[in-house]
């Protein structure tokens, strides 16, 4: 089930981003304050996926961009990722956006779910997040079915 995230989920979507940055490393940079990375500026609409009333997953819009996107790692390969890719896609297009996104080349898992939802890979380039550390990020524009 996805639905509006809440308040009330922030602690929930931060223990299964835990998970997710012990599994795969995502998010890259562990935040120091991950509920106040959740909510970014900007933020359009987030939501989270249940599964028997557990978070399992959790997505954001940021204007046209779907961020903070993941799923823990015991509920994937059970389409809780296409589905809030889905609800992302489709809440960015009723404001008028066509949705967007970035992943580091590297999460391969990522790149795939895209790309089998028909997301375009738009560019891709080097980005300097610290001093120093430069990472290649793929740039999408959405795709036949979100």
């Amino acid at each position: 089930m996805i639905r509006n995230r809440d308040a009330a989920d922030l602690d929930a979507c931060a223990a299964v981003l835990a998970e997710v940055h012990r599994h795969s490393g995502y998010p890259h940079h562990w935040p120091a304050d991950p509920a106040g990375w959740l909510t970014p500026d900007g933020l359009t609409g987030a939501w989270v996926a249940e599964r028997s009333g557990v978070i399992v997953g959790h997505a954001a819009l940021c204007g046209p961009e779907i961020s903070r996107l993941y799923v823990h790692p015991a509920a994937r390969g059970h389409g809780v990722g296409g589905l809030l890719l889905r609800t992302a896609h489709d809440t960015a297009l009723t404001h008028g956006r066509p949705p967007v996104l970035e992943v580091k080349a590297t999460d391969h898992a990522a790149v795939a779910l895209y790309e089998r939802h028909g997301w375009t890979r738009t560019a891709t380039e080097e980005q300097e997040w610290r001093p120093g550390e430069r990472v290649v990020i793929h740039r999408y524009a959405a795709g036949r079915d979100g």
